[in-house]
């Protein structure tokens, strides 16, 4: 439980860092929020005595927490870094405000829009962040998770096919009049008058 509490607060970038980055440096930080200096981290960027080998995004105010917290505990920008991170960050707020509504409401557009586009937000930049493409098949499978779970039951708008009863008349309809007008052709030119 303790792990998890750690994993949210480092995700929101809610520690605090005073003092020098490095004992070495001239460059005095006393407020710095999160895990790593704000500049972009690349492997020649320090902090301490530790050093990502890898470039972080530099999108949002939480990008050095995600990628220092990927750094430690995955060696890197892995998709099962990622992965962890949706679930704790994005789906874990998306899925509380999703249980907070009414389950009738869960298929009214209006009152679901804005988590649905937070949580597609919240996706991107967690993906920015660690330079993984968005959207990928972890986004994509992330997607189609919620809609079987909260959105499955809610009617669409596609066309779907009209009731029985049209469809036979729209059927039968040209198959009565085509042979009637070939009765009328038939009659007309056995006549033998053709011309009118």
């Amino acid at each position: 439980m303790s792990t998890w509490c750690f994993v949210a607060f480092l995700i929101w970038g809610c520690t605090a860092v005073d003092g020098l980055v490095n004992e070495h440096s001239a460059v005095q930080l006393t407020t710095t929020k999160g895990y790593y200096p704000t500049e972009r981290m690349t492997a020649n960027t320090t902090y301490g005595e530790s050093a990502l080998p890898f470039d972080c995004g530099n999108n949002s105010d939480s990008c050095m927490d995600i990628c220092g917290f990927c750094h430690d505990l995955y060696q890197g920008p892995t998709m099962t870094c990622l992965s962890m991170l949706f679930s704790q960050s994005c789906l874990n707020n998306f899925e509380s405000a999703m249980v907070s509504l009414n389950s009738t409401d869960w298929c009214i557009w209006s009152k679901v829009r804005g988590l649905y586009s937070n949580l597609s937000h919240c996706t991107e930049r967690n993906s920015d962040c660690l330079l993984i493409p968005w959207p990928n098949q972890l986004v994509k499978e992330t997607f189609v998770d919620i809609h079987y779970r909260f959105f499955k039951d809610c009617p669409s708008e596609e066309l779907s096919d009209p009731p029985p009863f049209i469809v036979f008349a729209l059927v039968i309809t040209p198959i009565c009049l085509i042979p009637a007008m070939v009765v009328l052709v038939v009659l007309k030119t056995k006549n033998g008058d053709g011309s009118s």
